[in-house]
């Protein structure tokens, strides 16, 4: 017998990723500053060079080591749902789409030296 008081669920997960956890540390969102939960946060991993484009090669021909690699920085950004969705981390998807947990595909650069690929 089906339960005729119980609420519809959006999603599997509840929009967190808690399970059996009371409590979760909050932390701030990149793009607005509130306070979120850190299982419910969007999180992205940003691996950008410390020097900008333009002066990279000035830097490699004036530099005494050959082959020397600029470091990188690397960085875990938190957003809001809300802010996430704004700024156009994340987009709003249908409820069919929503049961779809694959993540999407990868959107691979060519590097220096090789041919892009035909389409």
């Amino acid at each position: 017998k089906k339960d005729l008081h119980s609420m519809a669920k959006k999603r599997r997960n509840s929009g967190r990723a808690k399970h059996g956890r009371g409590h979760v540390r909050r932390v701030r969102c990149e793009a607005s500053g509130v306070l979120v939960p850190k299982d419910k946060a969007i999180k992205r991993f940003i691996v950008r060079n410390i020097v900008d484009a333009s002066a990279i090669r000035d830097i490699q021909d004036s530099s005494v080591h050959d082959g020397y690699v600029l470091p990188k920085i690397y960085r875990k950004v938190y957003y809001s749902v809300s802010a996430a969705i704004h700024s156009k981390v994340v987009r709003v998807r249908s409820a069919k789409d929503r049961r779809n947990r694959a993540p999407p595909p990868r959107f691979n650069r060519p590097r220096e030296g090789e041919k892009p690929k035909a389409a």
